[in-house]
């Protein structure tokens, strides 16, 4: 089999992609050109993307793909109709990064209600060794204990999320357009989890029912003083109304993972803005995350050739 392999973001020359290649001739590429894409990937039969959005354009210029692979959970990148319409197999990784996606969660919310990072800061300065006391505290922390965490999303990131805030002594709420047939925590609708939620965290998919599903309105409905995490996708958050919110104090802050736009350009509304942690999209990067991912879309693949297809999509 004839493979294109799009290897952006997954490697610091810490994973392995020999796996692939005992399944035929592997092709590998980075972040090239529209152009230089459909000249390598014209005569490939599998494609394996990250970021790369496969749509009408490109498979156009592929007629002999048969099988395109996404290194991620979420394939919004991918137009599984027109794969479909093609009868091109569409693969994704579900589950690979649930574990460290949930553990960033965390070290954002508890880096902003500890204002762990101010703190470490000042030390460096030598703040602490010019104090007169044994302590100072100019930033203003807070418990976790008791507050109510709201969880858009009751997948298998919803679920941990909930679970660990949950060990926290938080009270967990949740908000999903499917509900579970069992949830040890209280259902609530999307507007009633907003208006009790000291915490929200976002873990639905990017679709066109939730693009933006936290805009104007939505902030409205949600308590003062709240806090907002995002480590789903930049495409669920109107980032304009999400500015004007922590420009007004309505919220507490947000801490982001994602936003709509990546890499994060000069002119995005949250540059910048007060109250506002952002990370670069590395929740899911711990090395040992990334090898799973690659591993099991090798077995994605090694699956479709043999014809038994597994976590296919659309």
């Amino acid at each position: 089999m004839k493979i294109a392999l799009n290897t952006s973001a997954l490697t610091a020359g810490d994973i392995d992609f020999s796996g692939f290649e005992s399944l035929g001739d592997v092709k590998y590429f980075g972040e090239i050109s529209r152009a230089e894409l459909k000249a390598l990937a014209a005569d490939r039969e599998a494609l394996l993307v990250n970021k790369v959005f496969v749509d009408e354009d490109l498979l156009s210029a592929c007629p002999s793909l048969k099988y395109v692979g996404v290194f991620a959970t979420g394939y919004n990148v991918v137009d599984v109709a027109a794969c479909r319409a093609r009868g091109i197999t569409v693969c994704n990784v579900p589950g690979y990064s649930t574990n460290p996606v949930s553990q960033h969660v965390f070290a954002l919310l508890l880096a902003f209600y500890g204002r762990t990072c101010e703190y470490v800061s000042s030390v460096k300065r030598g703040d602490w060794i010019k104090s007169e006391t044994f302590t100072y505290f100019p930033w203003a922390t807070h418990d976790v204990y008791g507050k109510t965490f709201g969880v858009l999303g009751y997948g298998n990131i919803g679920r941990k999320v909930a679970d660990i805030a949950a060990a926290f002594g938080m009270r967990v709420v949740v908000s999903t357009r499917r509900p579970p047939a069992s949830c040890p925590y209280e259902m609530l609708s999307f507007e009633d989890m907003l208006g009790v939620s000291d915490v929200i965290s976002l873990h639905c998919p990017l679709t066109a029912e939730t693009e933006k599903i936290i805009d104007d309105g939505a902030i409205a409905r949600m308590k003062d003083g709240a806090l907002l995490i995002n480590t789903a996708r930049g495409g669920l958050v109107d980032e304009y109304a999400l500015r004007r919110a922590l420009d007004s104090g309505k919220l507490a802050g947000a801490c982001l993972d994602v936003v709509s736009e990546e890499p994060m350009l000069g002119s995005n509304p949250l540059y910048g803005a007060p109250n506002c942690l952002i990370t670069p999209h590395v929740a899911w990067v711990p090395q040992e995350t990334r090898v799973r991912l690659v591993k099991t879309a090798e077995e994605n693949l090694r699956a479709f050739i043999a014809g038994k297809p597994r976590n296919t999509v659309g």
